[in-house]
């Protein structure tokens, strides 16, 4: 009996949880019935069973059918912001995460995400190029870029990439050209990263930001550099470079005479060094995705960028048959942290994926009449369609349905965040979480679809335990009038 009433506490806690984290929004909101329902449509896309649009939120909380139209006004209202909401999530973050401390530095994870879109009138799409070795992709697609920044948060047996913020971040200049009031936007999706990195470091003191090697380019140096010198938050980067990456050592102090000091020393071609300087790798034993690995290393600290000639630290790699070239900016760090800290990165792979699948993120569908049609066909430096809206009720249109699909990615990102960390605070705690057959079950923390599906069978039954919490009251408020021993009969 006793063990009966603690399972219910734990249940009961786990509601209150995410109560919490949910009211902790209500800042971000100029009306009620807005947050009311921000707090519906993230509890919905927890627990939805489908990806068919927002109908699915209203089956699967038995909302009342008359509710549709309120919902779908929600994504273009205006008494909310985007960035009110990324920055009450991310305090929530930072509040109820158990969060990676690297030399006192979190660390977040950046990444692009494409998702095909057919919307002949929905903002943003246009033709882009995956590079991807999997068959399955096509080399070029029509949809949207997301630029993603997560933090990683957990434990040494399991660590998440939570998600803290997605925006639009091609296909989009001349839409936000049209107000000028939103310069950052007008920026190459390299740049955006970085500045997106900034807010969050701004929030979470010092950071290390981790990226693919897709962006280790020198406007994304420069304008690190320039968030250094504002004072914008700490931030450093560990990224991977191209085999073909050329760097140079330091120049020779100047000799005596007439002439300007030179800003470089010898060229080296990084991937050469793997032979000629074979004998000076080191041998070290390090966690790789999660597995002890030894691998050998050089390390080097060398001036790279043709014109930049700014100093970084390069780690040569070999393990086993596989060559890599990994890169700080913070020369602090030593090479086995660099190595293990980019084996993280591939934790923003796996949030996207549970995104994409359990949370159903980027199922959005909305679209303008305002819009021109895509052009499939458009060539490269041919006029954007776009210029030729011209009319401000159409813009203002268009920005709204821009508005509806950034807050749709917005608010599956906090769904998905709060799942993982209900995972990391009650897989211990919970018997009741490892109910599913699994070929391979997680031996400490459990995953996210496994969150969701227990939630979607106890829901109900934690809202009748819970009556007088701000979140039930919300969720039956805007549901079909129940049976009076609804009560009794759930619990």
């Amino acid at each position: 009996m006793n063990s009966v009433l603690f399972f219910l506490t734990i249940d009961q806690s786990m509601l209150k949880l995410m109560n919490e984290i949910l009211c902790a929004f209500r800042a971000c909101f100029t009306r009620m019935a807005a947050f009311q329902w921000f707090v519906v449509i993230v509890v919905g896309l927890m627990v939805r069973s489908d990806h068919l649009g927002v109908t699915s939120i209203v089956r699967d909380l038995s909302l009342d059918p008359r509710h549709y139209e309120s919902m779908i006004h929600f994504f273009r209202s205006s008494a909310w912001s985007l960035e009110s909401l990324r920055l009450a999530w991310q305090e929530a973050v930072r509040r109820f995460a158990p969060l990676l401390y690297v030399r006192g530095q979190v660390v977040l994870v950046g990444d692009g995400m494409k998702q095909a879109k057919e919307g002949r009138q929905m903002p943003g799409v246009k033709k882009l190029h995956q590079e991807s070795e999997n068959v399955s992709k096509g080399e070029y697609i029509f949809g949207h870029l997301f630029g993603a920044i997560g933090i990683l948060a957990g434990t040494p047996n399991k660590w998440f990439c939570l998600p803290l913020f997605m925006n639009l971040q091609d296909g989009v200049k001349a839409i936000f050209g049209w107000t000028g009031h939103s310069k950052e936007r007008q920026a190459s999706h390299v740049v955006q990263m970085i500045e997106q990195a900034f807010v969050s470091a701004r929030t979470f003191g010092g950071a290390l930001l981790l990226l693919d090697r897709y962006f280790l380019s020198i406007p994304a140096l420069q304008r690190l550099a320039e968030g250094d010198r504002a004072g914008d938050g700490r931030l450093q980067i560990v990224t991977k470079a191209k085999m073909n990456a050329v760097a140079y050592e330091r120049p020779e102090p100047k000799k005596p005479g007439r002439g300007r000091p030179p800003k470089k020393g010898k060229t080296l071609k990084l991937a050469e060094l793997f032979q000629t300087r074979a004998t000076d790798f080191q041998t070290v034993a390090v966690t790789i995705y999660g597995k002890e690995e030894t691998v050998s290393f050089l390390c080097l600290d060398l001036l790279w960028g043709q014109g930049l000639y700014q100093e970084l630290r390069f780690v040569l790699v070999r393990h086993g048959d596989r060559l890599s070239i990994l890169v700080s900016t913070d020369l602090t760090l030593e090479a086995a942290e660099i190595i293990a800290l980019y084996g993280y990165r591939f934790k923003i792979e796996c949030t996207f994926r549970e995104m994409k699948q359990v949370i159903g993120a980027f199922g959005y569908r909305f679209w303008s009449a305002s819009m021109p049609k895509l052009n499939r066909y458009r060539r490269k430096g041919e006029p954007d369609p776009l210029e030729q809206v011209t009319n401000e009720s159409d813009r203002e249109r268009i920005r709204l349905t821009l508005r509806a699909i950034e807050g749709f990615v917005m608010c599956s990102v906090i769904a998905t965040g709060i799942v993982q960390l209900l995972a990391l605070r009650f897989s211990g705690r919970t018997p009741a979480l490892f109910f599913r057959y699994l070929r391979t079950p997680s031996k400490s923390i459990v995953s996210e679809a496994t969150i969701a599906v227990y939630l979607r069978q106890s829901l109900f039954r934690l809202f009748a335990q819970n009556p007088h919490l701000a979140l039930t009251q919300i969720i039956r408020s805007k549901q079909k009038s129940a049976h009076p021993d609804a009560d009794s009969l759930a619990s």
